[in-house]
């Protein structure tokens, strides 16, 4: 008996292990393969050529500009959710509801209207093609993990250290930059890793607002798969998924389970 789990177990972890790096390892043969037809298994040539061609060209530039946005685009979440947060875990704000709703809206209804609608607002205020129309568009998405999240955080924090430090002798202020803010401190970066990573790999928006004069990774990537280039598509699909992995690896150290409870009683 133990023998045919065993046999079973191991049938799963090869089976889950196919489903994962099967696709990632077309991935990597493709980001070395310089020539491979039909109806060869494996290419014909392997080499480095398209790896520095992909470093020499626009793929530096875009993943700069990719990371230039998801970081604007977390500092500014950060700096309006945190105490908009804070309020919504702390302070009885009528039709508290009704404003997480307004958060979760985009979300609600699939992307592509409410990117284009948004893209036809910023183009009537001028921010078409233009680095803040961007990180507007990234913003639509990226408050709603903030919010929900953050306020999440905060709800879990005992709400009891603070009124102990107001107790004796602490401002609401200093209570919360003394108590609630470190505590939270986990929290926040767990969401703050959430923003970054959802700026980094948005794809949709940046395309309808940026596009052709703001380029990120993911709208590299397509315009390279858009133009056969399977190579440099596959070296940027490569590029985009390690700071992903990373993030995703901090984000499971940070992101606690009390955190998770909250969320159906924020």
């Amino acid at each position: 008996m133990s023998m045919n789990r065993r046999g079973l177990r191991m049938a799963g972890t090869v089976l889950a292990a196919v489903i994962i790096f099967g696709p990632l390892s077309s991935l990597v043969i493709w980001s070395f393969a310089e020539k491979w037809y039909w109806p060869h298994l494996f290419p014909q040539q392997v080499g480095l050529f398209y790896w520095s061609k992909v470093l020499q060209g626009d793929m530096l530039r875009a993943l700069q500009s990719g990371f230039l946005i998801a970081v604007v685009v977390t500092v500014l979440t950060l700096v309006i959710t945190v105490p908009l947060a804070y309020l919504l875990a702390r302070t009885p704000i009528p039709f508290k509801p009704v404003i997480l709703m307004i958060f979760l809206l985009p979300q609600a209804f699939p992307q592509l209207p409410v990117f284009v609608n948004s893209t036809t607002l910023l183009y009537r205020i001028n921010q078409g093609g233009k680095f803040w129309g961007v990180v507007l568009i990234h913003m639509v998405g990226a408050l709603v993990f903030a919010v929900w999240t953050m306020t999440a955080v905060f709800k879990s924090v005992p709400e009891s250290l603070e009124e102990a430090a107001i107790n004796l002798g602490a401002s609401r202020l200093k209570s919360f930059f003394s108590v609630a803010l470190p505590l939270a401190t986990p929290g926040i970066i767990a969401s703050t890793l959430l923003v970054f990573l959802y700026s980094l790999d948005e794809f949709t928006g940046t395309l309808l607002v940026g596009s052709p004069f703001i380029l990120t990774l993911p709208v590299f990537m397509y315009r390279t798969s858009v133009g056969y280039e399977l190579q440099v598509a596959s070296i940027s699909a490569l590029l985009l998924m390690v700071p992903g992995i990373v993030l995703l690896i901090l984000l499971e150290r940070y992101m606690k389970s009390e955190y998770l409870s909250m969320f159906g009683r924020i």
